[in-house]
C-alpha cells in the first residue's frame, strides 16, 4: 500500500517536503527550507526525515526557497537520484539555490566572527555554492501535460499553478503490481486569477488524494484589479511628504509583479517618472530568466511585452548589482522606490534599507505579501512599536501599508472555488503550507462543500493511501 508522509509545511508555511512510498521507493514532493526563528529554523533544517540516499526522486512543484532550498542539503548528504522540475523552474533554481547557498556561507561566516571569541563551537554552512551546483546538474525539466516517469510504476505530469514563473501542481498516477491505480494531486502553491504576467491556475485533475496549500485558508485579500491604483496612491501620498517607498518582496515573483505594475503606471502616465531601484542580485538574473519564458506570459503580458518592447524595463527602472551602488541609494535624499529582498525582511539588502528608513515618519514600508510568524515583516505588519535589525532597536515610525492582494497565494474564496469540483468526488484531502488557524477555516469550508474527509497533517504524520 502507499504511503504519504508530511516532513515539512505542516501546519505551518515553510519547509514543504511530503514523502510517497510507492512500489517499494520514495519519492519528495518538494524540499524546502524552514523560515522562521533562527536557532528553531537551523536545527529543522539540518534535520532530514529519511536517510538522503534512500529517496529515489525528487518532484519539485516550483522554485521558491520555501520548496526547494534543502535541495543542495539533501545533495550534500547523499541524495543521487533525479530532480524533476518544470523548465522554467530549473532555470530559477539555478540561480535561486546559488544565492541561498551564498547567504548560508556568509551567515556562518558571520556568527563565526563573533563565536570565536567565546565558547560555542563554530558553525558550518548548512550548504556551500558546490553543493547548489550539484543540486542543478541532477535537475531534468518536463514541460506542462506531459507525463514523465519518476520510478516504476509511478508517473506524474505538470499543470499550471499561476503562482511564480514556472509553477506547477503535480499530478501522480500510482500503478501497483496488480494494476491497481490511484492519483495523487498536490496543488503546490495556487495563484490568482487574473494575476499579472502568469496565466491561471489551470482545474485540479479528477483524483483520489489530495494535498493543498492552505496559506490564506481564512482570509480574503484584496482584488487584483484594486492593486495598481493603489500602489499608485501609495507612491504619490509618500513623494507628497518628500520620502521613499520601501518594498520588501521577493526576488523572483513578487518583483517582477510590482516592475510591471510600475512600467505601465509609468508608460501611461498615471505616474510621474521617478527613480526605482531593484536593488537585488537575484532579481536582476531572474528578470532575466523571465525574459527567456515568455510561454508562461498571459495574453495581457504578452501584448504589453509586444508594444513597449519590454514588461519588466524602462528608462527610470534601475537594477542594483554592486554593493556600492546599494549604499549609494540610502545616501539619496530625493523620493524614490526601493524593491529589495528578502520578503519576510529576515536577510539580504533590504535590512539596511529598513535600517535607514523606518525611524522616519515621511517614508512608507510597503509589505506585498505574506510574512510568516516571527519574522521581521510579520512584526512590521503588526507595527510593533520598536523592530530589531542587525540586532539594533529601531522605533517604527515610518507608515507601514499593507497590501495583501499582491500575494501570489489564492485566498480563502479562491481556494473553495478550486477544490469544489473535487468534493465528493476526493477520497481524501490533506491541507498543508498554512498555520492552523488558516488550515482549519479551510477544512471546514472543503467539508460543508462535501468533501468527505479532510485533515490536516501534523509534522512526520503518515496516511496510508488504500
Amino acid at each position: 500500500m502507499a504511503k504519504l508522509t508530511f516532513h515539512g509545511a505542516a501546519q505551518q508555511v515553510t519547509g514543504s517536503m511530503h514523502l510517497l512510498e510507492a512500489n517499494g521507493k520514495l519519492i519528495a514532493l518538494d524540499c524546502g527550507l524552514f523560515q522562521g526563528r533562527r536557532a528553531e529554523t537551523r536545527e529543522l533544517n539540518r534535520r532530514h526525515p529519511c536517510d538522503p540516499g534512500s529517496i529515489h526522486a525528487v518532484v519539485v512543484s516550483h522554485a521558491h526557497i520555501d520548496h526547494t532550498g534543502r535541495l543542495p542539503l539533501l545533495v550534500k548528504d547523499g541524495f543521487s537520484g533525479v530532480i524533476h522540475t518544470t523548465p522554467a523552474t530549473r532555470d530559477l533554481c539555478a540561480i535561486m539555490l546559488a544565492d541561498s547557498a551564498h547567504i548560508q556561507e556568509e551567515d556562518a561566516r558571520y556568527l563565526n566572527k563573533k563565536r570565536r571569541h567565546g565558547d560555542d563551537p563554530l558553525i558550518e554552512p548548512l550548504y556551500t555554492s558546490t553543493d547548489a551546483v550539484q543540486a542543478v546538474r541532477q535537475i531534468q525539466a518536463s514541460p506542462y501535460q506531459r507525463w514523465f516517469k519518476v520510478a516504476s510504476g509511478v508517473h506524474a505530469r505538470y499543470f499550471e499553478a499561476g503562482h511564480m514563473l514556472g509553477s506547477a501542481g503535480i499530478e501522480v498516477e500510482i500503478t501497483e503490481a496488480n494494476g491497481k491505480k490511484r492519483v495523487l494531486v498536490f496543488t503546490g502553491d495556487v495563484g490568482r486569477k487574473g494575476t499579472p504576467i502568469l496565466r491561471n491556475p489551470a482545474p485540479l485533475p479528477e483524483c483520489d488524494y489530495l494535498i493543498c496549500e492552505s496559506t490564506y485558508g481564512a482570509r480574503n485579500t484584496d482584488p487584483i484589479v484594486d492593486l495598481k491604483p493603489r500602489l499608485a496612491e501609495v507612491v504619490r501620498r509618500t513623494v507628497a511628504r518628500n520620502g521613499r517607498i520601501i518594498i520588501p518582496a521577493f526576488s523572483v515573483g513578487r518583483t517582477q509583479t510590482i516592475v510591471f505594475y510600475l512600467r505601465q503606471l509609468f508608460t501611461s502616465g498615471e505616474l510621474a517618472a521617478l527613480p526605482v531601484y531593484i536593488d537585488s542580485p537575484l532579481a536582476v538574473n531572474a528578470t532575466e530568466i523571465f525574459r527567456l519564458h515568455p510561454e508562461c506570459y498571459d495574453r495581457d503580458a504578452r501584448e504589453f511585452n509586444s508594444q513597449t518592447g519590454s514588461i519588466l524595463s524602462g528608462p527610470n527602472l534601475r537594477f542594483v548589482q554592486s554593493v556600492e551602488e546599494s549604499k549609494r541609494i540610502i545616501r539619496r535624499r530625493s523620493p524614490c522606490i526601493v524593491i529589495a529582498a528578502s520578503g519576510m525582511c529576515e536577510a539580504g539588502r533590504i535590512l539596511h534599507h529598513l535600517r535607514n528608513s523606518v525611524q522616519h515618519e515621511r517614508n512608507t514600508i510597503l509589505i506585498v505579501g505574506f510574512q510568516a510568524a516571527h519574522t521581521l515583516g510579520r512584526r512590521i505588519v503588526e507595527r510593533d512599536e520598536y523592530v530589531k535589525v542587525y540586532g539594533e532597536r529601531h522605533k517604527l515610525k515610518a507608515e507601514v501599508v499593507v497590501m495583501n492582494g499582491f500575494s501570489a497565494h489564492a485566498d480563502a474564496r479562491e481556494l473553495k472555488a478550486h477544490t469544489d469540483p473535487l468534493a465528493g468526488r476526493c477520497k481524501k484531502a490533506f491541507l498543508v503550507h498554512g498555520e492552523i488557524d488558516q488550515s482549519s477555516v479551510l477544512a471546514d469550508t472543503m467539508r460543508a462543500s462535501g468533501h468527505r474527509e479532510v485533515y490536516i497533517p501534523a509534522m512526520n504524520e503518515s496516511f496510508g493511501l488504500d
